[in-house]
């Protein structure tokens, strides 16, 4: 056992022994079941040259087996009836941590597909599929990566989901808002659908709202189709947060904000070291979220935390629902050198990855780095700027590219969401200079389904304003899907064209080549 392994293993033992106060009949026979507890489907995610994350969570309606813990069976096999099985063992799903399984089955062999299952009593899940990484000295020939975000669920179905299966990735990135925290709008003319849950503040409350988006049959196809790699952004928890300050005071917000972590933890397929907690019944204080996946030699992924270690928005208000705007001759707070979108351990810990990708440009093709928001500057023609994104935090988008620009990995490529349109940049060494030398690509995707609340004439203006910004389009749902080779990375604008129906079609907006070597992306 590695020394990781030894620390995943004992901080899920210590949940496990806070468990063991509960009756020993609850420890018995599997229960006989009241309701079939897989509907909230199962999911994968992280994957690794030998293992993978294999999740799902026991939704109970009986009260007594609502507060035991239960044991359940986990199955991976070559084929999807289950003939060849290569692995299976048990997880034990605590009501403390709402009766989620996160199973870490290792051994498996790379660069391959396999099926899983779990089972509870004579229970049986969906079958899901899932993968295993490339061998680190591997070069594959390619990998599909579908990037996504933002799915609030009054705003549009899921359509794009069922889309994004078809067009079968070998990876999901979601880089945010995989809920929205609030009640459905008293006016709910031109929504999709409705429900009926209140505005989120509790660990119940939570709970119940990934239950609702996981109610989704689109959503739960593209779970159980391949692994994913999750991160977070504000909806998750409250919006516009940054760090440990939200609306309200500090006391409830930090309340809020553990019960809203702990339910992302529960609902998402997070390996056990992501878990940062001392002990059970302790607050929330902290989830690992950023952490870096290889895939062989093609493709090095920084999956980045942009809200736990922030800065407070420049120039807000305590008692403003949201972060704004701001003019910068009015906010002399903006240009700190002390701000920081990342935080300090998490800028350092991206600076290393990227040397160690430079150092290696022989064998890592691609730096990946998978992040919540649009990075490239948006000088807007009113002479605003917005402050809960990049543009808020210049002098933290200065030192990263610094960072890129002095380590020279062979190509970078940032990936976002947050902004509900779809972006397509290049980066410049130095933003606020056009003629500086370009370091790397940018792709910012639209939302899966949330609303953008903008107009394309004010996005064709700041276009305009902007000779870095090679395409921005508004108002479309729908996702990217980067096609990722040795020699090329290809990227395809996927949007919806109707939001608003389940049963939408979907069309490719634009496609983009980014070319080994040659860090700008060229419309194909």
């Amino acid at each position: 056992m590695t020394n990781e392994q030894r620390r995943s293993f004992l901080r899920h033992a210590a949940w496990i022994a806070a468990a063991t106060t509960l009756p020993r009949w609850a420890w018995s026979n599997p229960p006989s079941l009241q309701s079939h507890p897989f509907t909230l489907g199962v999911a994968s995610g992280d994957p690794t040259p030998d293992g993978v994350v294999l999740w799902t969570r026991l939704l109970l309606t009986d009260p007594a087996q609502m507060q035991a813990p239960h044991t359940v069976r986990w199955e991976v096999a070559h084929d999807a009836r289950f003939a060849q099985i290569v692995q299976k063992g048990e997880a034990t799903a605590l009501p403390q941590l709402g009766h989620s399984v996160h199973a870490e089955p290792r051994g498996l062999a790379p660069g391959r597909w396999y099926h899983y299952r779990f089972m509870l009593g004579d229970a049986v899940s969906t079958i899901g599929r899932t993968r295993t990484a490339p061998a680190s000295g591997d070069l594959p020939d390619a990998l599909r990566v579908a990037f996504a975000s933002c799915q609030r669920w009054e705003h549009g179905h899921y359509a794009a989901w069922r889309h994004l299966v078809a067009d079968q990735p070998d990876l999901v990135l979601f880089l945010g808002d995989y809920i929205y925290e609030y009640a459905t709008p008293k006016n709910t003319t031109d929504l999709a659908r409705t429900h009926s849950l209140r505005l989120a503040s509790t660990l119940a409350d939570y709970r119940d709202r990934y239950a609702l988006h996981k109610s989704d049959p689109a959503l739960q196809a593209a779970h159980a189709a391949c692994p994913w790699a999750v991160t977070w952004d504000d909806h998750e928890v409250q919006n516009d947060y940054a760090a440990n300050a939200g609306r309200g005071d500090d006391a409830n917000f930090l309340a809020l904000r553990g019960a809203a972590w702990q339910a992302f933890y529960e609902n998402m397929p997070l390996r056990a070291a992501s878990l940062n907690q001392p002990a059970p019944g302790r607050r929330w204080d902290a989830l690992q979220v950023y952490r870096r996946l290889r895939w062989g030699r093609l493709a090095h992924i920084h999956l980045l935390d942009n809200r736990q270690y922030r800065s407070w928005q420049a120039c807000r208000t305590p008692q403003s629902a949201s972060a704004g705007a701001v003019r910068a001759a009015e906010c002399a707070d903006l240009a700190s050198p002390a701000r920081t979108l990342l935080g300090a351990a998490q800028e350092g810990w991206l600076d290393a990855g990227l040397a160690e990708d430079a150092h290696a440009k022989n064998t890592t093709r691609w730096s990946i780095l998978a992040q919540q928001t649009l990075f490239s500057p948006r000088h807007y023609p009113s002479g605003v700027t917005a402050t809960d994104s990049w543009d808020g935090y210049p002098t933290a988008r200065a030192r990263l590219l610094q960072a890129v620009a002095q380590h020279a990995p062979r190509n970078t490529v940032l990936l976002g969401g947050d902004i509900h349109q779809n972006y397509v940049c290049r980066v410049h060494a130095d933003p606020q200079h056009a003629e500086s030398p370009v370091v790397a690509s940018e792709f910012c995707g639209t939302s899966i389904s949330s609303r953008s609340g903008t107009t394309q004439d004010k996005v064709d203006a700041i276009a305009r304003h902007n000779p870095h910004v090679l395409l921005a389009r508004c108002d479309q749902r729908g996702y990217g899907l980067a096609h990722i080779t040795p020699r090329r990375w290809t990227t395809t604008l996927r949007v919806l064209d109707d939001p608003l129906r389940a049963d939408s079609s979907v069309t490719t907006l634009a496609r983009f080549v980014v070319e080994d070597g040659r860090p700008a992306p060229v419309r194909d």
